[in-house]
């Protein structure tokens, strides 16, 4: 095989700009196959905008039955990853998965269990893993540079979304149709990085606000505090209604400081250890001289692009995965903690949640809900958005 075939289900906002990827070359091992969607509309953009050679399709069953295609990417309202994600493996289909995993944790380990079963190459859409500074961040915890983490802080709030965005899709921002508001849409990202990164919290307290300013009946203001197995803490700060927002991520350690704002990584380095600072020091007032260090960064940062070629290589030459599919369920893991805690006004282990309990409530929440949505269903440009 010298390419990877690919088919697409689901070519709306994310789905079209893969369809860009492929036909502008820019993943020179894979081919567009395929494209399956249930919209009319969507399918007749295919028809004008794609290659003749491009299959079409108007539902799953057709696809999976009849589709030319090695390799699916699942982009579709998240309650459907899973299921789709089995339905290929099981079809033999090497599969990339747009973020979050799922909705629940307990779908989504099913999921995962049918990866585990399978020989298929599996990877989830964490496209911010290519960049090269969150890499340099992970790289410099894992050396020890930085020594024993002690705090993390993450305020992402320029996830900013108009109410014009949220009635694009009649899916958007309801419990039953997305299950979650900036945790399930927006956040997957930061939340994969932060554990990718951190690790995994040993508990979690959160606290959401729902529909800030904006017609919708999900969380778009979530505030969270989480500890650590060695005592550090942590705080994730996020929304999608205020602007100009921040990006801006904090981790504290025994040897300094790092600081990641605008793509710059700024490293406040202690010349002796605090800890070691602390247990010499007799002067009373007084801290461990500390240099400012920009750190430099190089290489590019191919975003979605990164993570297609990634998995065409892992598919053709074995190539380890940035971004494998069963590590899906760790940020969503801390994503229902946080819905939980709030929930149940506890502390959450995100790694030992009750699964069945997150399913119970969500369904209840799907329930009682008597919200209308007011949609003018659009397709977006989503360049700059992520």
């Amino acid at each position: 095989m010298e390419q990877v075939r690919f088919g697409i289900i689901g070519i709306g906002n994310m789905g079209s700009t893969h369809c860009a990827g492929f036909m502008a070359g820019k993943v020179p091992e894979g081919k567009l196959c395929a494209v399956c969607d249930i919209s009319e509309e969507r399918r007749d953009w295919a028809r004008k905008t794609l290659p003749a050679d491009v299959e079409i399709f108007e539902n799953t069953d057709q696809f999976f039955a009849n589709a030319k295609v090695d390799a699916v990417i699942i982009a579709v309202p998240h309650y459907f990853h899973p299921p789709l994600a089995i339905e290929a493996m099981s079809r033999g289909l090497h599969v990339v998965c747009e973020k979050p995993a799922g909705v629940y944790t307990k779908q989504v380990r099913e999921m995962n269990e049918a990866a585990d079963k399978s020989d298929r190459v599996f990877s989830m859409m964490f496209n911010q893993r290519t960049n090269p500074v969150y890499q340099k961040v992970k790289e410099l915890l894992e050396s020890g540079e930085l020594g024993e983490m002690k705090r993390v802080i993450w305020i992402i709030t320029n996830w900013y979304r108009s109410q014009s965005y949220y009635n694009s899709g009649g899916w958007r921002a309801t419990w039953s149709g997305e299950g979650g508001g900036v945790l399930l849409n927006q956040c997957p990202h930061q939340l994969d990085l932060w554990q990718w990164i951190c690790g995994m919290p040993s508990r979690i307290r959160a606290f959401m606000k729902y529909g800030v300013g904006r017609d919708i009946e999900v969380e778009n203001d979530v505030t969270a505090y989480a500890e650590y197995p060695n005592g550090a803490t942590g705080l994730f700060i996020t929304s999608t209604h205020e602007t100009p927002g921040t990006n801006r991520l904090e981790i504290s350690g025994d040897k300094g400081k790092i600081v990641v704002e605008n793509d710059e990584i700024t490293f406040w380095r202690n010349r002796v250890g605090e800890k070691e600072f602390n247990e010499t020091y007799t002067g009373g007032f007084g801290n461990p001289e500390c240099w400012k260090i920009n750190v430099p960064v190089t290489g590019p940062n191919p975003q979605h692009i990164g993570i297609l070629n990634n998995f065409c290589s892992a598919v053709l030459h074995g190539t380890p995965l940035l971004a494998p599919g069963q590590e899906g369920i760790r940020g969503l893991s801390i994503s229902n903690a946080m819905h939980l805690s709030y929930w149940t006004d506890s502390w959450v282990d995100p790694s030992n949640l009750d699964e069945d309990l997150y399913y119970d409530l969500l369904q209840e929440k799907i329930r009682q809900s008597d919200f209308v949505k007011k949609t003018s269903a659009v397709t977006l440009n989503t360049e700059g958005s992520y």
